[in-house]
């Protein structure tokens, strides 16, 4: 991490009851959609490596204030929320950005033994505190399968909280999915999020 300078005092924002705000928009998914089915790949997992990305590509959705300084993490590894429906089993992983190996396709086998691992209690999965996150280098990712939503709303520790929230839904029948983020309006305007989206649209177009 490093600090940057940031006046906070002088944020119109910093005062609010609650800081935070969620924006929801729909990217066409169907280049990874295909690579998937073709290459016999999670779109799950590989969903969220390209949105792991795209919060990364963006410097105010890695800050954080802490002791009262204004820090920028280098990067945000993802906490995602996993389960077996079959067993009623729901836990927690942490996942290393996909920089971190030779290619995307070492990543994706990572992320589904560390997936199968935690489920099956052969590794501990993440359980850090709610409160305590916003000084962890991470976002939260959350899918929801089930539902092509329109807009959604997350839940808020407390109104200054900064991590970032990002959940993506079904894809409907025209290749179109759903990615809401809730973001912190001290660091996080509609120009940043501009860039998130857009990132995110060329992120799932790589394949």
């Amino acid at each position: 991490m490093k600090e940057i300078e940031f006046n906070l005092d002088k944020n119109p924002f910093i005062n609010f009851l609650s800081a935070r705000y969620t924006m929801s928009a729909r990217i066409n998914v169907e280049k990874l959609w295909n690579w998937c089915h073709e290459n016999n790949k999670s779109f799950f997992i590989m969903s969220l490596g390209c949105l792991m990305n795209a919060v990364n590509s963006v410097p105010e959705l890695k800050r954080r204030i802490i002791n009262k300084k204004v820090i920028e993490y280098e990067y945000l590894e993802g906490v995602s929320p996993i389960m077996d429906e079959r067993n009623e089993i729901y836990k927690e992983m942490r996942v290393k950005i996909s920089q971190d190996f030779s290619n995307i396709l070492e990543w994706h086998d990572y992320v589904k033994n560390l997936s199968k691992n935690i489920l099956t209690s052969k590794q501990e999965g993440f359980t850090i505190e709610m409160e305590k996150r916003d000084f962890e280098n991470i976002a939260n990712f959350s899918c929801i399968p089930w539902v092509d939503f329109d807009m959604i709303t997350n839940c808020a520790v407390h109104g200054k909280a900064i991590q970032p929230l990002i959940t993506w839904g079904k894809v409907n029948d025209n290749y179109e999915m759903s990615v809401a983020i809730t973001v912190s309006h001290i660091f996080v305007n509609g120009r940043e999020l501009g860039y998130f989206y857009e990132n995110a649209q060329n992120e799932f177009n790589k394949f």
